[in-house]
């Protein structure tokens, strides 16, 4: 930028005292810094502009090489699979008598899928449940929860008298 310093602004503001005059300075003042005003937005404006198109270009050139390096995975795993079919296709032609009712596997009903799921979610359960590891394995599985009244009413020792009282 341009280096002002205090006596260049004073000897400004001097020159143009003399040559404008005392009664139009504030408006020449005025309408001169809505023009420096304007000057800089507008030069913000241009310089962000600037800045958007450069990042649009470095993301359009991202975008090419990353779909560049994608086509070149993509052929190379074609052509893996490829010649890994020609390999296999070269190994049974050679043995010639393929049984293939080996490597049969068999569809899954949907019951069987049914217990598949059941257990899985069984088994997630157990995992996530809030109970902890060493309650379960003392006690094993709850079958049926009580209320807190009922547990203290179940584990209350037997007394002789049953007055009722908390002291008694």
């Amino acid at each position: 930028m341009i280096d002002i310093g205090i006596t260049k602004l004073a000897v400004i503001g001097v020159v143009a005292l003399v040559v404008v005059g005392p009664e139009r300075l504030p408006k020449v003042a005025r309408m001169a810094g809505t023009l420096f005003g304007r000057a800089q937005r507008y030069i913000n404006d241009v310089k962000s502009e600037v800045g958007r198109e450069i990042e649009l270009e470095e993301l359009r050139k991202m975008h090419k090489d990353v779909e560049t390096a994608a086509s070149d995975v993509t052929q190379g795993f074609a052509q893996e699979m490829t010649d890994a079919e020609h390999a296999i296709t070269s190994a049974w032609d050679e043995k010639g008598n393929f049984d293939h009712h080996q490597y049969d596997t068999q569809i899954p009903t949907q019951a069987t899928l049914d217990r598949k799921v059941k257990n899985f979610r069984q088994k997630k359960l157990q995992r996530n449940s809030t109970l902890p590891g060493w309650y379960k394995q003392q006690t094993g599985r709850r079958t049926h929860v009580i209320s807190a009244a009922a547990r203290v009413a179940k584990y209350r020792p037997a007394s002789g008298k049953s007055s009722g009282s908390f002291f008694g």
